[in-house]
Formats: structure tokens, sequence, C-alpha cells
């Protein structure tokens, strides 16, 4: 595999962040012993969010069981689960005066359900102490488990979140241990089970699909009722991850938006600095 550097365009290129806001919010993930996303996948939109005082929160610990080429969260085996964390999320966001919040988590095989216990008494526990919080959750694929899923979705977030990552012909390259149509049909089943949660999904460009792809995989999540799309440009953590193939320009991200929503997702967000959790608040 070819492992060439393409240099970074100008628009990737963000400042480090220096502000008391920042601080603060890594301090009280400290206290509460709790893992964010934006720092463990080294998010580059992490000033923006820290500054805003928001933090996509990352349960069930901070090593994944997977190990997807383009990720830079460690995998390995992961430690016990902490029974406290729900509790320890919700005083989390207590403190810093949330009023959406996006939870996420490693991918735990080595859980028979997952971690949709956790995810779900997240949730709820939430709901009960935060009245005025919407909650998304961003969910692994449970290896297809119909019940794990059930679970989350009596749990009651206002958001259910699972992300396509790339394309159906490099889906095995990427996610060796995922199924491109296992993703697929969770979000369907999301829907068919509860029409009013709205499902949303996000994916990755510059891994070497080619643009038929990428719209295949925008019909497909529109042929399922996705109701939020984000699509951003996949930037290489470190020199042993999957290589960036191609820095795709803004104006693509605005064709492929334009796209998505001729297709019939409702609410997109695409841009090379888009993830997953960027703007979860004000997608309508």
């Amino acid at each position: 595999m070819e492992t060439r550097i393409i240099r970074k365009p100008e628009w990737l290129k963000v400042k480090l962040p220096h502000s008391k806001e920042f601080k603060r919010v890594k301090r009280i993930l400290k206290e509460y012993n709790l893992h964010s996303v934006c720092q463990e996948a080294r998010c580059p939109n992490i000033t923006e969010c820290f500054h805003s005082g928001t933090a996509t929160f990352l349960i069930l610990g901070d090593i994944c069981t997977r190990n997807c080429r383009y990720c830079n969260i460690t995998s390995g085996i992961p430690r016990p689960i902490d029974e406290e964390e729900p509790k320890h999320l919700t005083e989390a966001v207590k403190k810093l005066g949330l009023q959406y919040i996006v939870i996420t988590s490693v991918t735990r095989d080595d859980l028979s359900d997952g971690g949709a216990e956790i995810f779900a008494r997240c949730v709820e526990l939430l709901h009960e102490n935060i009245t005025d919080c919407r909650v998304e959750v961003l969910i692994p694929d449970f290896n297809g488990n119909g019940d794990a899923l059930e679970r989350i979705i009596a749990a009651g977030p206002d958001v259910i979140n699972h992300n396509m990552e790339t394309v159906n012909p490099l889906f095995k390259k990427i996610r060796p241990q995922g199924d491109y149509n296992i993703s697929l049909e969770l979000l369907r089943r999301i829907k068919n089970r509860k029409k009013a949660v709205v499902t949303k999904s996000g994916f990755m460009l510059g891994l070497g699909e080619e643009w038929n792809d990428i719209l295949a995989l925008i019909k497909d999540l529109a042929d399922v009722q996705c109701d939020r799309l984000t699509i951003g440009q996949y930037q290489q953590p470190t020199r042993n991850h999957w290589p960036v193939h191609k820095y795709y320009h803004p104006r693509e991200f605005d064709d492929l938006k334009r796209c998505a929503k001729q297709m019939g997702i409702p609410s997109v967000e695409a841009g090379p600095l888009v993830r997953s959790s960027y703007h979860a608040a004000s997608m309508v």
C-alpha cells in the first residue's frame, strides 16, 4: 500500500487551544474520570467545541476491541466497565451547564450487549436529572444485536447516530471487523421501530473512494430514511494509519451537501473539518 504523505491544504490547518474554557472542560472531565472523543480521536474541532463549553463524551473506557484503520483510539483489551459512569457523566454535564450532549463509546465486543445497558442508563439518568438537556447517542453496531439496539431505543435518546464511516467498496479494508450491511440495517431498524427518533450517520472522504461510491452511500442512507448526515475530510492520525488519498476542496463538499438533500436527507453538514458531532445541537 502506498504510504506517501500528501501536503495538507490551508483550510485544514487549525490553531491549538489556549482558552480558559478549554482548560475548564479538560479539568472537569479529569475530575469525574471521563473521556472525551474530542481528545482521544484528536478531533480538529476540539478548540471550537471546548471553547464553547461542550464535549462529546466517550463512555465504556478508552480502549477499543476493534482496530479500524483510520481511528486513533487505542485498540486492545479493555478494562472492566465502571458501573458508576452514568452517575459521573450526569454530574459532569450538570457542572458544565450543557443543554445538548453527545455520548459515544469505544466498541466493546467483549460485552454480551456491546455496552448498550451503560448507554441506556446514561440517557435515562440524564433525562431524570437534567430535564432540559437533549441527548444524542453515537452507537457502535453491537454486532447486529437486536436486543441491544432495542435497549438504546427504549431509553429515549433524542438522536441515535451510527456512522458508516466509508463507502461500501472500502468498508472491509477500513473497518475489517465491521459490516456495511449490518450498519445500514441498524439505521433502518431504528426508523422501523420508532419513527419519531431522529437518525443520523456520517462518513469521511479521502480514503480512496470514487465519486460514484460516495453517491451510492448517500442513496443508501436516504433509502433507510436517515434524517441527518455529516460528511468530513479524513486526516491520517499517524503514519501507521490508512493514508490520505485525496484532500477534497470545500466546493466538493458543497456539491455533496446539495446531492444529499436532493436525495431526501433533510439535514446535512459537509465540509473539510466536519466531524460526526460538529454543530450537533444546531442540526435541524
